[in-house]
């Protein structure tokens, strides 16, 4: 849910994990590895690889906090709109700058909660092949570290009730890796600062993924 200002809450977050929790474990087999390494308060980014419209949602259900991911706007039709709204979800614009979705996403990293991030921008192959500054921006200015999560096993086969969907009960993995800070420590926030900062992002969060394929066998 939202605030009087619209801002999510994370009573909405607690909502959706609730909820994630029951469809996930319900649904598939999530193997969740290094949730310990989330650090149980303060400010985090989890930065997930996309490959599957179930990787944010598998991700609510076995992240050990609420997450307050930011969505696409294009998500938010229909009885999605209300209900994204209130399990804490942001609605962010991607083509202008959005400086809404932007203040609620430090808002949340303000008040020590945890902010989902897509980094690549949208579904693709899920690689950390094509990362945007954005993940960068919110890290240095929200003072957060990140968190790699890496989600396999999302594409691998397609289910036969659901065409769209993994096959239900299969196997889907959630790792975790260790968290990391953004910047180099000396508080930039120049265009060159973050530049920098992404590579340092990017480079992370790929050798995270190729360790989290070798410890799963994907």
């Amino acid at each position: 849910m939202s605030d009087a200002t619209g801002a999510p809450t994370l009573r909405g977050a607690a909502v959706g994990r609730a909820i994630g929790i029951g469809l996930m474990y319900g649904l598939w087999k999530p193997r969740v590895l290094g949730a310990w390494r989330v650090p149980a308060a303060g400010p985090v980014i989890l930065a997930v690889n996309h490959s599957h419209n179930i990787d944010g949602p598998m991700l609510m259900g076995t992240a050990p906090r609420p997450v307050h991911f930011l969505i696409k706007k294009e998500a938010f039709v229909g009885p999605l709109d209300p209900f994204l709204h209130g399990i804490g979800q942001i609605e962010v614009d991607r083509r202008v700058v959005d400086r809404t979705a932007i203040g609620h996403a430090l808002g949340v990293l303000a008040d020590g909660g945890a902010l989902g991030i897509f980094p690549e921008g949208t579904r693709g192959e899920g690689d950390f092949a094509s990362l945007r500054a954005g993940l960068a921006y919110f890290a240095v200015r929200g003072g957060a570290p990140i968190v790699p999560v890496a989600v396999l096993g999302s594409t691998e086969r397609r289910g036969r009730l659901i065409r769209g969907l993994p096959p239900l009960r299969s196997r889907v993995d959630v790792v975790f890796g260790d968290a990391f800070d953004a910047n180099a420590g000396d508080g930039r926030r120049t265009r060159k600062a973050l530049d920098e900062a992404t590579l340092r992002i990017q480079a992370k969060l790929t050798a995270h993924l190729e360790t989290a394929k070798r410890l799963t066998g994907r």
